[in-house]
């Protein structure tokens, strides 16, 4: 209440309780706008650990339709919520979609040799398995090399698929999926199928990720590497860049919001499979930026059909990739400066 007056506040939900009507009261006394970003239901969330009835639920899910159509603006990112808040809500929204911040692109292979060599420190499955070339003084990782006469980083041939997933290891994303997924593709090898080995990152930190660890300890793969490092701010764009294929396991709990993480991957042109749900359409295009699937055998397919070919500038994964390549679009910074901010300008 003392801070300088502001002409708008904006409020991103979730989470949402008890932050939207605080910033609503504050809006009424000081005569503020209240701009309403909504990127999911708070009270869809709590669902998925307290269930649809509980007490504390239903009471979340009356405060947000209580609350949010008192908002001045409101925002969503898809079409489908969009058209939720008006049928259930009475709420008239307008669909930005996200969009990745400049941060994310494809990586050169200096950024990406850099990367490897200080993952490899702390991660085995990044490492040269015969060590440094002592007779050229090459720097190799199992993923790159760096000559020591000019500097110039080349990929290994015969190196490994590079498969990265992100996560807050919360419920809306079961990676037992990938894990069965992964144990498919690790059966294709064995039974004769000419396929790379694959090295599996899977980022970000949360609740379930002890679980998880403890089933990634239990299995015993000869072709296939599982590590789940956390990641410095600025080296996340750089391995998404570097990476060869991205999985997202994100089912929205309200069936109406899209995964930030493709957003993300789409930036760094890294073609994604991405689990079915109500609207993911809406980001990932079948078959033009990547694959849709339902479960961990359609995921274990598609993994062998693309990584079959991941090399090659001829298969449906370079395809995808040059498809991203033509289709990138605007920046996060554009995308506000263009669609928000009139919105803002404009008077009552």
């Amino acid at each position: 209440m003392k801070m300088q007056l502001q002409s708008h506040v904006l409020l991103q939900n979730p989470p949402g309780l008890p932050s939207i009507a605080v910033a609503w009261c504050v809006c009424g006394l000081r005569g503020s706008r209240l701009i309403i970003d909504w990127h999911n239901y708070g009270f869809t969330i709590m669902a998925l650990s307290h269930g649809q009835g509980h007490p504390v639920v239903r009471l979340a899910k009356w405060y947000e339709h209580f609350f949010g159509p008192r908002a001045t603006l409101n925002l969503c990112v898809t079409n489908a919520m969009r058209d939720d808040l008006l049928k259930n809500w009475g709420i008239k929204a307008i669909t930005l979609y996200d969009k990745p911040p400049a941060i994310f692109r494809e990586a050169p292979l200096t950024l990406q040799h850099e990367l490897f060599v200080r993952l490899a420190d702390t991660h085995p499955q990044f490492r040269h398995h015969g060590g440094v070339d002592l007779k050229g003084g090459t720097e190799r990782t199992g993923f790159s090399r760096r000559d020591p006469g000019d500097g110039t980083v080349t990929l290994n041939p015969g190196r490994p698929a590079l498969l990265l997933s992100s996560t807050s290891w919360t419920e809306d994303e079961d990676f037992s999926i990938l894990l069965k997924a992964l144990e498919e593709y690790e059966g294709f090898i064995k039974e004769g199928t000419h396929l790379p080995s694959l090295v599996c990152v899977i980022t970000g930190k949360g609740p379930q990720k002890d679980h998880y660890r403890k089933l990634i300890d239990k299995l015993h793969f000869e072709h296939v590497e599982i590590c789940t490092p956390w990641l410095e701010a600025e080296d996340y764009p750089v391995l998404l860049g570097s990476a060869d294929l991205g999985v997202c396991l994100h089912k929205s709990s309200s069936g109406l919001d899209l995964p930030m993480k493709v957003v993300d991957m789409f930036g760094c042109c890294l073609p994604v499979c991405a689990i079915n749900f109500n609207c993911i359409d809406e980001l990932v295009k079948h078959e033009q930026n990547g694959l849709i699937f339902k479960d961990s055998e359609e995921l274990a397919l598609q993994l062998k059909s693309l990584l079959a070919e991941f090399s090659s500038a001829e298969g449906r994964l370079a395809a995808f990739r040059r498809n991203l390549r033509t289709a990138q679009g605007q920046r996060w910074d554009n995308n506000w400066d263009q669609n928000v901010l009139p919105l803002i300008s404009a008077p009552l």
